[in-house]
């Protein structure tokens, strides 16, 4: 993983002690909150329901044991004692107090980490799969290129403040773990006819009140022009989008109002002028970000054996096999896998993960994975070189902290915001949804009968749960002060994704898992053999779902 120099560690020092003189300012009432906002924002810190949020950058996923260790320590000195993992490969402190946030971030600076451009109207943390580099289907790895794309937009004096928050997800895959499609800019690794890599540009994707699929402008980017095209990308984004209106300030605005093919010829002339220029990446830079993502020191291991062991330890051990057959990913090297560990347990908020937690996890990786974790889109973590003859002692460990649950990719294994027992913007609480579906959908063989199903629950329309791409999406609503869910079917986020489709009137909280139940019993009546949920859902549409949910609500 990237290891910070000294250029690196010199910046952050100095935003921290910049954002400590900020701070200090503010309590002292030399500056006011609007001055302050677009200043801590840019820090990551909100202000929440109940209290400060931090939200602090794991660039494309990946952490490692030590800082894992210095985050266990953050919240257990300066939060309650847990935190929370997003969808978009970051971790979250619910409860820090402002004046205590200088503090945090000086920690974080101590070990690589810290919090800027996690908010605010400006370039986000780059996201990527969490399988980069490991998986066998991968046309090369994206995380060199994530860590360009990140020291290029960190704090990059032209884009910190644009018309609104900016987001850009890359994978290296042919098929897409990184849900390019959803993002502002997505980018897809290719290798043309003359096996050269390239880039294919998506932009214009997005969630929240207005979703949007990605549209296609670059069908294949030289990798040498990478940033030069971010940067034609950028600014016709900066001097066009609105301002005079935040619902409609996002790119995908634009890109609809202008048609891709136009917004494209806009891009297509703004970077002619760019091309030459200092952002053109040369073969040594390229090759200085490729350095640091080298594959660990793997043994020669017999992988036919170790296969042969855990068969057997599997036919002793049913639980053992059903946790490997969910939780368990092939790896490209022979011998080796990679491992869900399920932040999922029923009553605990998806995503949550407490400070022992924390720190048990980096021993995780400290004694299986070459000290690594990876943070996935889904609010898991994922050990990623895992030995296949360590998987039946890993399993041990992991089930005495609670990470076991063999439920990777099934219903329960959902997408949930933190709602509106924490933020300030949710219209209705999603952890207590999440949990009422977990404890009425408990059986694992029936869990497993209905196949990989990706839920997601989101508080409001801002969809940080990703409702919208959830093959069954749950949105919280407001209706004259009374919460209620809206449910959506047929979202997807992957390869051929899609938005899903308003099912009808919505639920009361205490009615969805009711509702979901019957939404499932449909499924099971109309399924061809081998389809899944999303599958069976595109053959026969959501009137079927529609007319029998509304005539038992009759």
């Amino acid at each position: 993983m990237y290891i910070y120099d000294l250029h690196d560690k010199t910046l952050i020092g100095e935003r921290v002690a910049q954002y400590r003189r900020q701070t200090d300012d503010y309590l002292a009432g030399k500056i006011s909150d609007g001055v302050f906002l677009p200043l801590r924002l840019q820090n990551g810190l909100y202000i929440q329901r109940h209290a400060p949020m931090l939200r602090i950058n794991i660039p494309y996923g990946m952490v490692s044991a030590t800082q894992l260790r210095t985050l266990a320590h953050i919240t257990r000195k300066y939060d309650k004692g847990y935190a929370h993992f997003t969808t978009r490969q970051n971790i979250q402190l619910n409860w820090p107090q402002l004046e205590e946030v200088p503090d945090i971030l000086a920690e974080l600076a101590a070990v690589d980490m810290q919090s800027i451009q996690s908010s605010g109207s400006c370039i986000r943390n780059v996201t990527s799969d969490e399988f980069a580099g490991i998986n066998a289907d991968e046309i090369e790895d994206p995380r060199p290129w994530c860590e360009i794309i990140r020291q290029w937009s960190t704090l990059h004096p032209e884009f910190a403040f644009l018309p609104r928050k900016f987001k850009i997800a890359v994978t290296g895959a042919a098929s897409d773990r990184a849900a390019i499609q959803v993002h502002d800019i997505g980018l897809q690794v290719l290798k043309n006819a003359n096996d050269e890599i390239g880039f294919k540009v998506l932009v214009g994707g997005g969630l929240g009140r207005s979703p949007a699929i990605g549209q296609v402008i670059k069908d294949f980017l030289p990798a040498k022009h990478l940033l030069t095209y971010l940067e034609a990308i950028l600014r016709v984004y900066n001097r066009y989008g609105r301002r005079d209106n935040k619902y409609k300030a996002r790119i995908k605005i634009l890109v609809k109002a202008w048609t891709a093919e136009v917004f494209a010829e806009k891009v297509e002339k703004e970077w002619q002028q760019e091309i030459g220029s200092p952002s053109t990446l040369t073969d040594e830079v390229i090759k200085n970000a490729k350095a640091f993502f080298t594959s660990p020191t793997y043994e020669n291991l017999n992988a036919v054996s170790c296969e042969e062991n855990l068969q057997t330890f599997a036919a002793e051990n049913v639980a053992f096999g059903k946790w490997r057959d969910r939780n368990v990913v092939a790896h490209k090297v022979a011998g080796y896998c990679a491992v869900h560990l399920s932040l999922k347990p029923t009553g605990v908020a998806p995503g949550d993960v407490t400070d022992s937690q924390l720190e048990a996890i980096a021993d995780l990786a400290d004694r299986y994975s070459f000290s690594e974790v990876r943070v996935t889109h889904h609010q898991n973590l994922v050990l990623g070189d895992v030995k296949l003859s360590d998987l039946p002692e890993l399993w041990q460990a992991a089930k005495r902290q609670g990470f076991a649950t063999p439920s990777i990719g099934t219903l329960v294994d959902m997408i949930c915001c933190p709602g509106g027992d924490f933020c300030s913007l949710a219209n209705a609480k999603s952890i207590p949804v999440a949990e009422a579906i977990q404890r009425r959908f408990d059986d694992l063989d029936y869990l497993y009968d209905l196949g990989d199903i990706k839920l997601n629950i989101s508080g409001c329309m801002n969809a940080c749960g990703h409702h919208h791409v959830g093959n069954i999406g749950i949105l919280g609503v407001d209706k004259k002060g009374e919460e209620f869910y809206q449910i959506q079917l047929g979202g997807s986020a992957v390869d051929e994704a899609s938005l899903g489709k308003v099912l009808g009137p919505s639920f009361y909280a205490h009615e969805i898992p009711d509702v979901l139940e019957r939404i499932l019993n449909i499924y099971v009546e109309q399924r061809i053999e081998g389809e899944t949920f999303l599958d069976t859902h595109r053959r026969i549409g959501t009137g079927p779902f529609k007319e029998f949910i509304y005539a038992k609500a009759a």
